[in-house]
């Protein structure tokens, strides 16, 4: 074992942490100006062994939104371990510490690779889907009535225009990252040698028949040609839509974009509306795969933040191997407008372990779904339909972005 001490970074440490997990996840660091104003260094830990680092994890203060609620969430990255220190335990002590000083009551990431996070509590909660399509074989439906006007706008006056939009669209889907001007500076930022040969990017917007904004697209576009002639690459980095009109003549523009031959979507989410708009859904060639993962670091306080779809009355007894708060039984209340958790002594309707939990929390997986395999288990008859259907939502959740 690495005799190694955990501890908080300082601001002048930017450099040196981000060089770590950059080298930890085989890609060069050039860190900005920019870079270095976002970092906060009293969230982000740093493993030490004697004067070098040799392990790295940070949580970025942001908000998600939930079913009925957008609240804090820790924002979990640039996890990494010295490729010479692996194996040692190191990982372990940076997400245990993390998790148990985390003022959120929930925390979110992106697994790079989804064995690791289920040890420490995390589930994944939310399937995202990709889309590839082939731009010569898709059959866009008209779009009907007024069509507003599409614009392209600067990365510069982008912030003060999208924010209002991603704000609104977080009150209507679980699962999106809110984002302060500093992180819509930061998404924004357009470094030529982060691009992979793809063009500048594009920002897209929508404004309906009042001139107000209601929907954006961010896209690049990569040029290729192919034995009979163009085929260029659309890619769709994020689009949002706050209105059905918007939606349409938004993916409308992008799948008729002359001399493009396919397009890429990677942040859909399952019941996408896309299908809905072409005529031929099989041109869109869909892949679902996991998108973000949710750790519940306060089960009581999570669990009365959000909203549930049905009336729930229900007494849950979780086991959290981690967080030794969280261990014991609830009784959790709510409709879809108000939530209570409290600790209590009563018999449990159900138990499950906190990953169980984490994993039903936006809505996008059932807790029945874990009962089949004896990681719910039903003490009462019909709670854990009761419960299932309470914690669903009438929307899937999506992550927009891999923070």
């Amino acid at each position: 074992m690495v005799d190694y001490v955990v501890r908080t970074a300082t601001a002048d440490e930017h450099d040196r942490f981000s060089g770590l997990f950059a080298a930890a996840m085989m890609f060069e660091s050039s860190p900005t100006d920019l870079d270095r104003e976002q970092f906060e260094p009293e969230r982000a830990l740093v493993a030490v062994d004697g004067d070098q680092f040799v392990g790295t994890a940070k949580a970025m203060t942001r908000d998600l939104s939930v079913p009925g609620a957008v609240v804090g969430a820790a924002h979990v990255t640039a996890v990494g371990v010295r490729a010479t220190h692996r194996r040692r335990g190191i990982l372990s002590g940076l997400m245990s510490r993390q998790l148990r000083e985390a003022p959120e009551a929930l925390a979110v990431l992106w697994a790079s690779e989804s064995g690791i996070y289920g040890r420490f509590g995390y589930a994944s909660a939310a399937w995202g889907v990709s889309y590839e399509v082939d731009l010569h074989r898709v059959r866009p439906r008209p779009v009907s009535g007024s069509v507003g006007l599409l614009e392209e706008i600067s990365a510069e006056e982008a912030p003060g225009l999208l924010a209002g939009v991603l704000g609104e669209f977080q009150t209507r889907r679980p699962g999106v990252s809110g984002r302060s001007e500093l992180v819509w500076r930061g998404l924004l930022q357009d470094k030529p040698d982060h691009r992979g040969g793809k063009s500048a990017r594009h920002i897209l917007v929508h404004r309906d028949s009042a001139g107000v904004i209601d929907g954006y697209a961010l896209w690049r576009g990569k040029m290729n040609w192919g034995p009979t002639g163009p085929a260029n690459e659309v890619s769709v980095e994020e689009l949002v839509a706050l209105e059905p009109t918007a939606y349409h003549v938004l993916w409308q523009h992008l799948l008729t974009l002359d001399l493009a031959a396919k397009l890429e979507y990677g942040h859909a989410a399952v019941d996408e509306p896309l299908l809905q708009l072409v005529s031929n859904p099989t041109a869109l060639n869909r892949r679902v795969g996991e998108s973000l993962w949710v750790r519940l670091t306060d089960v009581p306080r999570a669990l009365a933040q959000r909203r549930y779809a049905t009336a729930v009355d229900v007494v849950i007894e979780v086991t959290d191997d981690l967080v030794e708060a969280n261990n014991g039984r609830f009784r959790l209340t709510g409709d879809t407008e108000k939530a209570s958790c409290e600790r209590t002594e009563s018999a449990p309707d159900l138990s499950a372990s906190v990953t169980e939990f984490a994993a039903a929390y936006l809505g996008g997986r059932p807790l029945a779904e874990f009962a089949a395999t004896g990681r719910v288990k039903e003490h009462t008859p019909g709670a854990l339909a009761a419960a299932t259907a309470a914690f669903g939502w009438s929307v899937a959740p999506v992550s927009l972005e891999i923070f």
